[in-house]
């Protein structure tokens, strides 16, 4: 009997230690797929931060780069105020000469323009006396600007040239008019005959009386009929009613003397 338990025993024992088998087999199994897990999970973990960090990081530099094209923008820009007030400053400085050296203008200007003037009114006076009225007129009106305030010195200065523009045309020129003529008391109309500042002559309208300006004398004094007809064609020529042709006619000694 005793014999006989025994195997049994060991059977029992025998397959007790099977059936552990898969249980003490398992454990390292279901911890490396735990550790594997768990790895993961932290690799998953870790990948998510990184991403995470790596798009702040994306960020920060983007803004750090904007900030840098906003910086540079900005240098680039004051660079360019400062360059615009130094050339604002020396323009400045240019204008502010200039001022003066206009005020100074100014002060030589006005005495240079009153000087102009009283010459060119002696100059008329001194001149043949072609077209009185006209000049005279010419003159008065050139006093009566160089006192208005509301007239700058440039035009003023401007209007005297021009007045000395046209005296100087004067002597280029030939010229016929009619006008009033005072002799002896008496006045009447009659052509006069302008060859530059030459000479000047005069014609009644019926060619009955004919005559001259005398310099030395300053007074008209007549002529005889020889040059009536001479006359008559520098008035025609004048007037661009004939050709030009050469003109035999009497003219002072002292413009003879020139």
């Amino acid at each position: 009997m005793t014999r006989s338990r025994r195997p049994i025993q060991y059977l029992l024992l025998a397959a007790c230690s099977f059936a552990l088998l898969p249980t003490v087999h398992s454990d390292p199994l279901n911890s490396a797929i735990k550790v594997e897990s768990t790895i993961n999970n932290v690799s998953i973990k870790s990948q998510k931060r990184i991403d995470g960090l790596s798009n702040k990081t994306k960020k920060m530099l983007d803004k750090y780069r904007s900030v840098t094209h906003q910086t540079d923008t900005l240098l680039t820009y004051n660079k360019h105020l400062n360059e615009l007030l130094s050339s604002q400053e020396q323009e400045k400085i240019s204008l502010e000469q200039q001022l003066q050296e206009i005020e100074t203008t100014q002060r030589e200007v006005v005495p240079l323009i009153l000087r102009m003037l009283d010459s060119l009114d002696q100059f008329v006076a001194l001149d043949l006396p072609f077209l009185p009225k006209e000049r005279s007129q010419r003159i008065e009106k050139l006093k009566e600007m160089i006192v208005r305030a509301d007239v700058t010195n440039a035009e003023k200065y401007r209007r005297i040239l021009e007045a000395y523009q046209i005296e100087n045309d004067y002597g280029n020129t030939i010229e016929a008019y009619r006008a009033d003529l005072t002799l002896d008391s008496v006045t009447s109309s009659v052509d006069f005959l302008r060859l530059g500042r030459v000479a000047l002559y005069y014609q009644r309208f019926d060619g009955s009386e004919t005559g001259y300006w005398d310099k030395e004398q300053k007074q008209w004094l007549s002529l005889s009929d020889d040059y009536r007809n001479a006359i008559r064609n520098g008035l025609r020529i004048a007037r661009k009613e004939t050709a030009p042709n050469l003109l035999a006619l009497p003219i002072s000694v002292a413009e003879a003397g020139q």
